[in-house]
């Protein structure tokens, strides 16, 4: 009852809709029902989400299930030499395993360049390891702002595996915030003020609700490419 409470308080405004996407591409596989019509961003006001549009995307099925497979099939055999970890340097990440990749397969190397043709501009200096995220079924990101010490002024990650909710909330007023729907298979896109003035987060299993409506958080992989500070 608790839980349903602080979900119900974080929803108790009028969802405001930024994109519809007809299905979810992790639902066939996953055996979850569709959600049909669905927005994959929700936000706590109409200027809000206006303000942040040019900030904040998700493109749902950006890639496709074997594009999906080929990344797992050379991130795996990686990510099961390490053991889950339930802390983090800056306590910031719980119920994970982490590694970075500078080189790939073809296939997967076409993937990234797909992502950094449509998160970056064209020259923009990018960190040149990709990092990887592996978040175990009860794992979670806790609320965080990345140090602008490691990266610049994007962040681009595909999502594999899950279905999951990403949480942006104003540093300095929490009664702004937006909640994005990340299918599996998607692509998010974080830029600028969405990066800096807002924390984010991955919601935990049992609060992953999205607009009301549960949404399952499995296993999932991060791909996450950013570019250069300054």
């Amino acid at each position: 009852m608790k839980l349903l409470l602080t979900v119900l308080k974080r929803i108790h405004k009028p969802a405001v809709y930024t994109r519809h996407q007809r299905r979810l591409s992790s639902r066939a596989s996953s055996g979850l029902l569709p959600l049909q019509d669905e927005a994959v961003i929700v936000g706590s006001s109409p200027e809000l989400v206006q303000r942040l549009c040019s900030q904040v995307a998700v493109r749902t099925v950006f890639i496709t299930e074997e594009e999906e497979g080929a990344l797992l099939q050379e991130l795996e055999p990686g990510l099961k030499k390490k053991r889950y970890e339930f802390d983090h340097w800056d306590n910031a990440i719980h119920g994970y395993r982490e590694t970075e990749r500078a080189r790939w397969g073809a296939t997967c190397e076409e993937v990234l360049n797909r992502v950094r043709s449509v998160a970056f501009p064209q020259g923009s200096p990018l960190l040149g390891p990709v990092h990887i995220l592996d978040l175990d079924k009860t794992g979670y990101i806790k609320p965080h702002i990345d140090s602008v010490k490691f990266c610049g002024s994007t962040i681009a990650g595909l999502s594999l595996l899950s279905d999951s909710i990403m949480r942006l909330v104003k540093e300095d007023d929490a009664n702004e915030w937006l909640d994005l729907l990340l299918p599996r298979r998607s692509l998010y896109i974080l830029r600028d003020q969405a990066r800096f003035n807002f924390t984010h987060q991955i919601l935990k299993d049992e609060e992953s609700v999205f607009s009301g409506q549960r949404v399952p958080r499995l296993r999932r992989i991060s791909v996450i490419c950013r570019n250069l500070p300054g």
